[in-house]
């Protein structure tokens, strides 16, 4: 009787080697990576560069900013500051508050009743209407100042509030249309379906269901709509002299003849304080608006 022995089975020894392209996958990621890292900060500081150029010369002398070769070792001096707020600054700051504040609550109360008409139940001809508003974006600003300083002048608005306000309403009122309408446009048909068997009607529906959704992408569209009314400048030189807002106020340190560098870039920054600090409060909101939609 023979007795058969099957062989014994040798235990599978780990592969290691299936560590190694791992790893250099992984190295071929970092090493890819890092050129577009490079770049990337590159071109941070190019885009920056300008605003530290402004605050390196508020802090400097009329005779050291205005020196054809860029100083960058001097004695910081403050004196520039005390003079912006003794020139009338707060009334310009509050008629660029009031202007921008008031301007994007109408723009977003029209926007976003349009943009539904376009996104969610769309009237006729919605794509005709949609680049009508956008169309308005193309026309040259400076081709409509004369007819738009004559209609003020008769109107009795020119040097007031009322028309930069009006102004802003037509410069960012297609902006918002088009930024709102493609967020409608990712909100799921069956949220709206669910709410109508739910038994809400339209505007409860948008009240409480698709605002709510939506929510980022609305501080997205007001604070780009804030800024855009803040900086702007060409209607307020153009439709007003003394009641304006505050990129008018710094023109007001351009004087001819003498040294005012380092006053107007001191200015410039008290003007740009409010947006950057706006920008970073609503930092969260207005990457989550922007990227609204990006990923399903």
């Amino acid at each position: 009787m023979t007795v058969t022995t099957s062989p014994q089975t040798q235990p599978v020894a780990e592969q290691p080697a299936a560590e190694i392209p791992r790893r250099k996958r992984h190295r071929t990621k970092d090493t890819a990576s890092w050129p577009v890292a490079v770049l990337g900060w590159l071109g941070s500081l190019i885009l920056f560069s300008p605003v530290a150029y402004m605050l390196l010369k508020s802090f400097q002398t009329e005779t050291d900013a205005a020196s054809p070769v860029p100083k960058l070792i001097f004695k910081p001096t403050f004196e520039h500051y005390p003079e912006v707020f003794g020139q009338g600054f707060w009334a310009y700051a509050g008629n660029s508050i009031a202007i921008a504040v008031i301007s994007t609550v109408v723009v977003l109360l029209l926007a976003i009743p349009a943009a539904y008409a376009l996104a969610v139940r769309p009237v006729r001809k919605a794509q005709d209407s949609l680049f009508f508003f956008i169309s308005t974006k193309m026309m040259p600003v400076a081709a409509a100042i004369i007819p738009v300083y004559i209609v003020a002048q008769q109107l009795g608005l020119l040097n007031t509030v009322t028309v930069l306000i009006i102004m802003h309403l037509g410069m960012n009122l297609p902006l918002a249309i088009w930024m709102i309408r493609s967020f409608l446009q990712e909100v799921p048909g069956e949220v709206l379906e669910a709410a109508a068997m739910d038994g809400a009607g339209r505007l409860r529906a948008m009240r409480s269901i698709v605002l709510p959704l939506i929510r980022p992408g609305l501080w997205s569209t007001a604070l780009l709509c804030c800024v855009f009314s803040w900086n702007e400048y060409f209607y307020a030189v153009n439709l007003t002299t003394t009641t304006s807002s505050l990129p008018l106020f710094m023109q007001k340190f351009l004087s001819f003849g003498e040294l005012y560098t380092a006053q107007v870039a001191a200015v410039a920054t008290v003007v740009s304080v409010p947006v950057v600090i706006l920008g970073w409060i609503c930092q969260r909101s207005l990457v989550r608006g922007l990227l609204f939609g990006a990923v399903k």
